[in-house]
C-alpha cells in the first residue's frame, strides 16, 4: 500500500465515523426532534451515488466509506421515523 492509498483509507475512516456520535446519541436519548429528515435523505442519496461510483471504479476507500455512511444514515432515518411517532 502506497502513501496515497493510506491517505485515501484514512480519509475514508474519518468520514465514516462522522455519523457515529449522532447515531449513538439518538439511540440513547430516543430524541430526533432536531434532525432534518430531508437532510438525512439527501445524505443517503448522495452516499448511494458515491457508492455506485466507487464500485464502478473499484475505489475501495470510496466503497467502504460510503457503505458505512449509507448504513448509518439509514439508521438515523429509521430512528427519525420510529422515535417521532412516540
Amino acid at each position: 500500500m502506497n502513501w496515497i492509498e493510506i491517505v485515501g483509507h484514512t480519509g475514508s475512516l474519518l468520514s465514516s465515523i462522522t455519523f457515529i456520535p449522532q447515531v449513538y446519541k439518538v439511540w440513547q436519548t430516543k430524541r430526533t426532534k432536531d434532525l432534518s429528515l430531508s437532510m438525512m435523505f439527501i445524505v443517503f442519496t448522495s452516499t448511494v451515488v458515491w457508492l455506485v461510483y466507487g464500485i464502478g471504479l473499484m475505489l475501495w476507500p470510496v466503497i467502504i466509506c460510503n457503505a458505512i455512511i449509507c448504513m448509518l444514515s439509514l439508521l438515523l432515518i429509521y430512528f427519525k421515523i420510529t422515535f417521532d411517532k412516540q
